[in-house]
């Protein structure tokens, strides 16, 4: 009877350790955040999105007030098209709002940080975000370093 116990006790701590791992784990990779209430969405082309994912965090002044929808290539302008949902409390936003794609922390997680612009419109649904910075590449920083030295030296 004393062993049933303790096999009932440690299946409890068992199950509850489990379900504390699937909801860290939730809260880690932002697919808790599916609850809406309330959105617009809006339009940004980026030359380079560098490793921007769906889902990634949208943010001003560090604050989050939103998440990306969508990434699609646009065939027509040959760059990346991103949807990004904002939440609805954050719905004066000014039209010359621009976006950049930036790094957070050691991991480089891409995410969207929005620079208020001065305009008193206000970014509706569907509207496009005009101004926007690409991700920086490393790669590409590297290269034009080696290629701005090598002439320096000829």
């Amino acid at each position: 009877m004393q062993y049933k116990w303790l096999e009932i006790s440690v299946g409890l701590f068992v199950s509850v350790a489990i379900a504390a791992l699937f909801f860290l784990a939730l809260q880690v990779s932002n697919f808790s955040s599916f609850q809406d209430k309330g959105s617009y969405t809006v339009i940004a082309h980026f030359e380079n999105i560098g490793g921007l994912k769906e889902k990634a965090l949208v943010s001003m002044a560090g604050v989050p007030i939103g998440r990306v929808s969508s990434i699609r290539f646009d065939t027509e302008n040959y760059d990346a098209l991103v949807n990004i949902r904002i939440d609805a409390q954050y719905n004066n936003l000014p039209t010359d709002t621009s976006a950049s794609i930036l790094t957070a922390g050691l991991l480089g997680d891409k995410y969207i940080g929005l620079t208020p612009g001065g305009l008193d419109e206000n970014l509706q649904e569907g509207d496009t975000i005009e101004l926007t910075q690409s991700a920086l590449v490393l790669e590409r920083l590297i290269s034009q370093f080696l290629f701005n030295s090598s002439d320096k030296d000829d």
